[in-house]
């Protein structure tokens, strides 16, 4: 029998991330937050990711009543294992994000189904994954596009500039002398091949941008960008939404000892509950670093000679099926004895870990990060300093933001020499200096301020809140 239209709901929403850990997950938050309008979420992806993410999502993701997940079949694929590559771009991963553009005919299926059912559908789907959704205007009348960006705004002035070939003129002192790094020398040309497929679908029908980004911190490279998306389109509508609620709800707040019900987790859990306040540096490189183990065992020499408390997640890098058994190789190598040694002072972990909660730990004083924009922005919201180490992509130019521009982190190195070897002695002077010392403490007081400003930007009439209001009120309408 039809649906009448009375019946019909009036908006429902299909969320369409990259493959990516930490795009899937900012898509989640994304979802979290527009189901607490009471607005239905279709989250669409390959069974191997959705149980990815939910797999890594924190607590207050895990109960989401009104996320409806999709579970779609991708061609098999084996993927490699990681290597050093000459721009340390993480080429594992090609294959799955290869497969991802198979997504295309199911997702369509999924919406021309969802079409029927309600009087609007809204597809907010990750800039690289323009290609699956190319077909959503011609197969749903009802239905609306919207774009959301998980990298930087720092890092799209970058692209930007580097795809005028410099022709680009920015009126703004700080960022013209600031050294912004190349777009184009930080990815890889086979990542490049399949950025180069979306782009005919990246403009196509869209009803606007949403960024995750915050005007608070980020309002001239918003200028930049919003200027450039308004001169093709003087009607394109654009929000920055950032930083989501889901990051600031884990402000300085203790862990929860049921996390995951993972009795290894409550022992990190109590290891962190007996360190004093700021004291310890939490360490970690992101889903798809490689480091190689005479690097690994320069950071823990570094480490254990700078006799500051530490947790450090010494994970491999993800590959594209992390429950597959390829998964199951040597791990990263540590000096011989070094855990002994530094038993009581460090704590060293080879697993998935709950990055919100330990950033928003009382003991958590400093973060080394390899700068993916979701680890820099919950550092931010979190007002925690960082020690910033980029390795690809965006990173090099978030790295330049925390450093440059907000002011709340230490650079480990240029990156113009990122294809050396950075020696202990380096990693002890830095880590010394954002853990115990005055210059450190400063910079830990402008995180901590920036913090508590952006959780306010989150709160009702925040900055943030508004935009974030304005763009429900805009699909709810």
């Amino acid at each position: 029998m039809a649906t009448s239209q009375d019946e019909l709901s009036s908006v429902v929403v299909l969320m369409v991330p990259f493959p990516v850990q930490s795009h899937l997950n900012q898509l989640l938050q994304l979802s979290h937050v527009v189901s607490s309008y009471n607005i239905p979420v279709h989250y669409v992806s390959s069974a191997l990711h959705n149980s990815q993410v939910k797999s890594r999502a924190p607590n207050p993701l895990h109960h989401l009543a009104k996320i409806h997940f999709h579970d779609f079949p991708t061609p098999h694929f084996v993927s490699p294992q990681p290597t050093k590559t000459a721009n340390n771009f993480p080429i594992h991963l090609m294959p799955a994000l290869e497969a991802s553009v198979h997504l295309r005919q199911p997702f369509s299926d999924l919406l021309a189904r969802l079409s029927t059912t309600a009087k609007r559908v809204v597809v907010i789907h990750d800039s690289l994954m323009s290609y699956v959704v190319q077909d959503t205007a011609s197969l749903a009348h009802n239905s609306e596009t919207y774009v959301f960006h998980c990298l930087s705004t720092i890092s799209g002035v970058s692209f930007i500039r580097d795809s005028m070939g410099g022709g680009l003129e920015i009126d703004h002192e700080q960022i013209n002398q600031a050294k912004i790094p190349s777009w184009t020398r930080s990815f890889d040309p086979r990542f490049d091949a399949l950025v180069a497929k979306q782009i005919p679908f990246m403009r196509a029908n869209k009803s606007g941008h949403l960024y995750n980004a915050c005007r608070l911190i980020e309002s001239d490279f918003l200028d930049i960008i919003f200027e450039k998306e308004l001169e093709s389109d003087d009607n394109m509508k654009l929000w920055a939404v950032g930083p989501l609620d889901t990051v600031t709800i884990c402000k300085k707040s203790p862990l929860n000892n049921s996390i995951n019900g993972d009795s290894e987790q409550v022992y990190y859990l109590e290891w962190l509950e007996r360190q004093k306040p700021n004291s310890v540096l939490y360490i970690s490189f992101g889903t798809t670093t490689f480091l190689e183990d005479r690097q690994i065992e320069e950071i823990a020499i570094g480490l254990e000679k700078s006799e500051v408390n530490f947790f450090w997640v010494l994970r491999d890098a993800d590959r594209g099926d992390i429950f597959g058994d390829e998964q199951k190789v040597r791990g990263p190598q540590l000096p011989k004895g070094f855990e002994e040694r530094v038993k009581g002072k460090g704590m060293v972990v080879r697993e998935w870990v709950p990055q919100l909660e330990i950033l928003g730990h009382p003991s958590t004083g400093g973060f080394m990060s390899h700068c993916g924009w979701n680890s820099c922005m919950e550092s931010m919201s979190l007002g925690v300093p960082m020690i910033a180490w980029p390795m690809h992509s965006d990173q090099p130019m978030n790295a330049a933001f925390v450093t440059e521009f907000v002011k709340v982190g230490l650079a480990v190195g240029e990156w113009e020499k990122r294809e050396e070897l950075v020696s202990s002695s380096t990693i002890e002077k830095v880590v010394k200096k954002l853990m115990s010392s005055d210059e450190g403490d400063e910079i830990r007081k402008r995180a901590e301020k920036l913090g508590g400003e952006l959780i306010k930007t989150t709160a009702e009439g925040g900055v943030s809140r508004l935009e974030l209001d304005s763009f429900i009120s805009q699909i709810t309408r």
